[in-house]
């Protein structure tokens, strides 16, 4: 009895293999006669095989240009043509399934082969390898260890050893070493390659020096090996003694090595000689055009700010890629912030020459340009080159998207944001974070604090750079519940050891009105640096505690830590807080003649501010007319408060007169001039203003009383009945000050004349007042312990200033106000800004 025909394994294979453009004819109707079915009309339609170099050419085909509907197709042909390939055919088409990444149905063809050689089992072992999959890869190196009809060979090892670099896994890759050496296949040069190649990337630097020094024979490529393996371990110095000592043995010094070295140049600081050194060699062997080397060059003089160097460099090159463009546009844009837009929009103008010549930007391209534009505030232009990045198809790319998230956002165009940040993968944490630190600029702190809940809920990982900008926006917020939690979070994380979080958490805490929990926070950061203390100094000033401030930086200063401009502007706040006019001025002239600090308007305004806290309005104007910024608004309404304060009123007038002005479509100047014309009895005037305000539709900004309390933020507007908790918040107001009245002594006191005794809220002065409103739920909500803070978008009126002084006296309790003056810390009957604000 003959056996039966046994059909090839690969004819078992899944049916789109075999039909990769078709789809399964439905099963034959049970009437239809047999001769009809599709099965027979199969065989009926058999074709005729092609020649096995045809079938070899369409297998190199798909390989080199990773086709897998070619590769599916020619195995599709042997299939219904009834061919059955020889060995040499089947590693080609293992092959191309494993190059085109099909490792899956690679592996059902390799399970089927009636015989295998090394080709096959380094195909297999090199396939996974390329994937990524190295615990496969070395799975199916011992399966050809065990196979008794193969011997492994040089190129077995080479890829295992490539697996094993890959996936960083240096003892699978130290064993698979000791099987060469002990098989004898370690003596040659290919394989001592691959072993410096593996401990290279494993980060072993010291196996590789020592393969190399062992190694009995030597190539230009394991030379070349070396020298990367010192340029990726970040030791340029030791990288540029390993290119002179290969030009003392005689190696010839090829792309590859003058490339590898020049980019580990370009990591050196304060190292010009080395720069011209290496220029210079690559002159003499010839390779000062070769566009590998000449990026390279571009890119070492392009970092260390020679960019006129990096120019000649590119000039002279023929044949520009869009490599070489990549290096030069990316030198325009690690100019920092210091030359001028002039001279960053060059690398625009690139982009432009680029685009000319046909040559195809690719994705390192158009983040470098956008980059540019962001730097130089070019929205215009960067949305030119966001249309590119869309026709290219590049919108998937996080670094794109990143940098179109920033350039936006700079702009303030935060919802152009939003959708480059929905249109982008978001895999890795760095987008969120832009994002969030988009939506903290334009303002929109809730928004920053949803996006972190919806990134946790995703189970994405934040850094410390997200729980820095999480920190910012609790500090806009100034919510005292969430930012505990936050705090928290960053502790249970490990976050909190970075100083980076540290000093965040101390301007978290500051603005919340928690001194004692900033303290706590800079007293814990390990690495303090010059924002620590800077922070901590502006603590203590804008919370009432100027000494404090003022020992601290002193402190500061006999520790020997470097001092900036933000450092002297918090000095400069405490000491215009208490008053302190001579030691304010020679701080100012210390920054000035002894730093060579040049004062900016935040400066000048403290110093404003200082003199018209000691009554020296005059001298106030004449430091401001010699700064040199006279049309900047900041100062003037430095100067409009001294003013108010000492009652200067005509000055006043006069100041109110520049700053509309300097601010004509501010309705807070409109505000601000029709009090000043009131107050100074100019009644026709003020009338006049009001007038103008109501011709051009300017509203006034509504005054805002927000806090946090049980969890939930409670806001309340100057004015606004509409709130639901309004009501039993003035019954709790209007008992707190008749209580406050008859266990106090300032009954005659014009802040009775509030009229708290009315009934009706809306006919009430005291629901202009929020702040009052807030405090009184705040005092019936907290513990009789816990402190209220209230946090307010306007300055307090005066009124509302002297009945919160009587609050915290008759409820012996904390009241805690900032506005966006300055803090205002209630107790005992007195407030932290001794009245002056």
């Amino acid at each position: 009895m003959l056996p039966q025909r046994q059909t090839p394994p690969e004819h078992r294979l899944p049916n789109h293999l075999a039909h990769p453009n078709q789809t399964p004819p439905p099963p034959p109707a049970r009437s239809r006669p047999p001769e009809a079915s599709p099965r027979h009309a199969r065989r009926r339609l058999r074709l005729p095989p092609l020649e096995p170099s045809v079938y070899s050419g369409l297998l190199r085909r798909a390989s080199r240009t990773r086709s897998l509907a070619l590769a599916r197709l020619a195995h599709s042909h042997m299939l219904r043509a009834g061919y059955r390939p020889g060995l040499f055919l089947r590693n080609n088409l293992l092959a191309a399934y494993s190059r085109c990444g099909d490792m899956r149905h690679a592996r059902l063809l390799f399970d089927g082969m009636p015989n295998r050689d090394a080709v096959s089992w380094n195909t297999l072992i090199a396939g996974y390898s390329s994937q990524g999959s190295a615990r496969l890869a070395l799975g199916a190196f011992r399966d050809a260890r065990r196979d008794v009809a193969v011997a492994v060979d040089r190129f077995t090892y080479a890829t295992v050893l490539a697996a094993c670099g890959s996936a960083r896994d240096g003892r699978s890759g130290r064993a698979a070493h000791g099987l060469a050496v002990v098989s004898g296949l370690a003596r040659t040069s290919f394989v001592t390659n691959s072993v410096i190649d593996m401990y290279a990337k494993c980060g072993m630097i010291d196996e590789v020096r020592l393969v190399f020094d062992r190694a009995q024979e030597r190539d230009e490529v394991s030379w070349n090996l070396l020298l990367l393996a010192y340029v990726r371990m970040g030791w340029p110095e030791v990288a540029v003694n390993v290119l002179v000592w290969m030009h003392r043995s005689g190696v010839k010094l090829d792309a590859f090595a003058l490339g590898g070295i020049l980019k580990a140049c370009s990591e050196l600081k304060d190292s010009e000689d080395v720069r011209m050194m290496l220029h210079g060699c690559v002159v003499k062997v010839g390779l000062d055009l070769d566009v590998f080397v000449g990026s390279a060059m571009v890119d070492m003089y392009a970092k260390n700010g020679g960019l006129e160097e990096a120019i000649k460099v590119f000039d002279c090159i023929p044949g520009q890629n869009v490599v070489i463009y990549n290096a030069m546009i990316a030198g325009f844009a690690r100019l920092g912030n210091e030359p001028c837009p002039e001279i960053r929009i060059e690398a625009v103008r690139l982009y432009a020459n680029l685009l000319q010549k046909r040559i195809r930007p690719s994705k390192f391209t158009l983040k470098s340009v956008l980059e540019v534009c962001n730097l130089t505030n070019a929205v215009r232009c960067g949305r030119q080159i966001h249309a590119h990045v869309i026709l290219g198809g590049f919108e998937d790319d996080e670094f794109i998207g990143n940098a179109l998230i920033n350039l936006y956002a700079k702009a303030q165009l935060v919802d152009d944001s939003l959708r480059c940040f929905h249109r982008t993968p978001k895999q890795e944490i760095f987008t969120w974070t832009s994002m969030i630190t988009a939506f903290v600029q334009d303002g929109h702190s809730f928004k920053a604090l949803n996006l972190f809940r919806e990134l946790l809920y995703l189970e994405k990982e934040p850094d410390q750079f997200t729980m820095s900008c999480v920190m910012n926006a609790c500090s806009a917020l100034s919510v005292p519940i969430t930012c505990e939690q936050i705090h928290c979070y960053a502790v249970k994380s490990g976050f909190d050891q970075f100083t980076l979080c540290g000093n965040s958490q101390i301007e978290m805490y500051r603005c919340t009105g928690d001194l004692k929990a900033a303290k706590k926070t800079f007293e814990k950061i390990s690495c303090l640096d010059t924002f620590s203390w800077s922070q901590m100094i502006l603590s203590y000033a804008v919370h009432g505690h100027e000494r404090e401030a003022l020992l601290l930086f002193k402190k500061m200063f006999d520790c020997g830590v470097i001092v900036n401009k933000f450092t002297f502007l918090a000095v400069l706040i405490a000491c215009s807080h208490q008053g302190l006019v001579d030691e304010g001025f020679r701080h100012y002239e210390s920054m000035v003649s002894d730093y060579g600090f040049v004062p900016d308007v935040n400066h000048i305004a403290c110093m404003v501010d200082l003199l018209g806290h000691v009554g020296k309005v005059a001298d106030a104007e004449d430091f401001i007319m010699r700064s040199g910024l006279e049309n900047d608004a900041v100062l003037w309404h430095a100067l409009l408060r001294a003013c108010r304060i000492n009652g200067d009123k005509n000055r006043g007038v006069k100041i109110g007169e520049k700053l509309m002005t300097l601010e004509p479509s501010a309705a807070s100047s409109y505000v601000m001039l029709y009090s000043l014309y009131m107050d100074a009895g100019k009644i026709s005037l003020a009338m006049r203003t009001r007038g103008q305000m109501r011709e051009r539709g300017m509203t006034k900004e509504a005054g805002i009383s927000w806090a946090e309390f049980g969890g939930s933020i409670h806001q309340f507007a100057d004015g606004d009945n509409s709130c639901s908790q309004k009501p039993e918040s003035f019954t709790r107001l209007e008992e707190l000050l008749v209580r406050v009245k008859q266990k106090t002594e300032h009954g005659g006191m014009n802040v009775w004349e509030l009229g708290f005794q009315a009934r009706k809220v809306g006919e009430n002065s005291i629901s202009k007042h929020g702040e009052l409103l807030v405090v009184a739920l705040g005092l019936s909500t907290l513990p009789n312990t816990a402190p209220v803070r209230v946090m307010k978008n306007q300055n307090m009126s005066w009124e509302s200033h002297e009945t919160l002084k009587l609050l915290s006296e008759g409820e012996n309790r904390e009241i805690i106000i900032r506005d966006p003056a300055r803090f205002h810390h209630f107790s005992q009957g007195s407030c932290s800004c001794r009245d002056y604000w």
